[in-house]
């Protein structure tokens, strides 16, 4: 299979596609499920793929990936590298790159799904595979549930899924608990009032109180949230104006924050209204702010025994210096809808994609975070091997470790 999984993920990679903009990608994935007997759904949430094979009684096992592309320009120089562009929904155009991994996630669910169904007389159950879209917008889990997923497949007993990640390639990470934060992300405009840049006197600066407010912001980390709690906050877009000897009447602020806990994200948020409510009040400002949530969903919880039943099993196939626990990540992902939606526990991992020697060189250098991009990064590139059958074979250990056997009559359950 590798010759073709390297040709697809190839393919993908060089032709990524925004949020809900996915179809070329689903397009692909429904002939492949199809051409493997799977029963194919289409346009579920948009443009979400879902593919059930049934194999008689047992439980069923939903494995998942997600397939948008982000608004980055590529600058990793491989031979296969985007050089696609696109428009966003908020209409800026930009290039396009699967910069977070999503064409690895699709690649080796297909290898999954391929290998599983040709090899269906060896288990019992029923495998939903389901390839979502806008990830990257927090959205695209709850389309689907909204539009009638479970109406179509089986409540699943496991949600079960992986992350490529900047790991030596090889790797697998998995954290039972709080194994992802939650997000919540607000777009926040700050109304002044304009004039000229020679008497500011006469205005209500919105650049001051944006510039005001973005330092008061970071406060709340620092001043709000103790040392034995977790939380992020980033302002990562500031917009104002047009010259330089004008006032402008407004300022834009677009602030993420990431974290784990309900209280602690409840104290975080409250934090974020109260202070840009009390930067616009004491600058003076005609209008009261607008602060509207662009996104919001849950963190990921792994439940702990399923963590460790699935490590377990990760680690005699793999080895277990190369399955290891890397702790709560800061990033976000909105794979837990599926799970919360049909009452079922979810195990989430990371997948390593980096080349080993380079990783573990940096890693000697104390140059990581320099020489290893992240996620979101333009240089982020994941070596396709063995990135690609490690995915693969992940993604089946664990599903086979529910799947019931023919041999009792497809019985099993997740507390076996």
């Amino acid at each position: 299979m590798l010759p073709r999984l390297l040709e697809t993920y190839v393919d993908l990679h060089a032709n990524p596609e925004l949020s809900f903009q996915e179809t070329r990608t689903a397009a692909l994935v429904s002939d492949r499920l199809s051409a493997l007997g799977f029963t194919v759904h289409t346009g579920i949430g948009g443009t979400g793929v879902v593919g059930v094979l049934d194999a008689g009684p047992g439980p069923c096992v939903l494995l998942r990936a997600d397939m948008d592309a982000l608004p980055v320009t590529e600058e990793t120089g491989l031979s296969y590298a985007s050089t696609a562009r696109g428009t966003t929904a908020d209409g800026i155009e930009s290039g396009l790159m699967h910069a977070c991994g999503h064409d690895v996630h699709v690649t080796a669910l297909l290898g999954a799904a391929e290998l599983l169904a040709h090899g269906r007389s060896g288990w019992s159950g029923t495998l939903v595979v389901v390839f979502q879209p806008a990830e990257e917008l927090g959205r695209g889990a709850q389309a689907m549930i909204d539009d009638g997923l479970y109406e179509l497949v089986p409540l699943p007993d496991i949600v079960l899924g992986q992350h490529v990640a900047p790991y030596p390639a090889g790797w697998l990470g998995l954290h039972g608990g709080p194994a992802f934060a939650g997000t919540d992300t607000f777009d926040i405009r700050l109304v002044g009032r304009g004039g000229h840049g020679s008497r500011p006197e006469t205005t209500v600066d919105p650049v001051v109180m944006a510039a005001s407010t973005v330092m008061r912001l970071q406060t709340i980390v620092s001043r709000e949230v103790a040392a034995t709690e977790a939380a992020v906050l980033t302002v990562g877009a500031l917009h104002a104006g047009t010259k330089d000897n004008i006032i402008p009447v407004e300022a834009y602020l677009g602030v993420n924050v990431r974290t784990f806990d309900k209280a602690v994200r409840a104290r975080v948020v409250a934090a974020v209204e109260r202070i840009v409510r009390g930067e616009v009040a004491a600058a003076g400002a005609p209008l009261p702010p607008r602060i509207t949530v662009v996104e919001s969903f849950p963190p990921v919880v792994n439940d702990p025994q399923e963590t460790d039943r699935t490590r377990a099993l990760l680690a005699a196939h793999f080895g277990a210096e190369r399955v290891i626990d890397p702790g709560p990540v800061s990033g976000s992902e909105d794979v837990s809808v599926f799970a919360t939606a049909a009452g079922a526990p979810i195990v989430y991992w990371l997948l390593g994609g980096w080349d080993p020697d380079a990783f573990l060189a940096a890693e000697r250098a104390g140059t990581l975070d320099q020489d290893i991009p992240s996620n979101h990064s333009p240089r982020f590139a994941p070596v396709p091997h063995p990135t690609l059958e490690v995915g693969v074979e992940a993604l089946v250990v664990a599903a086979m470790a529910y799947l019931g056997s023919p041999a009792d009559d497809g019985v099993a359950s997740l507390t076996a």
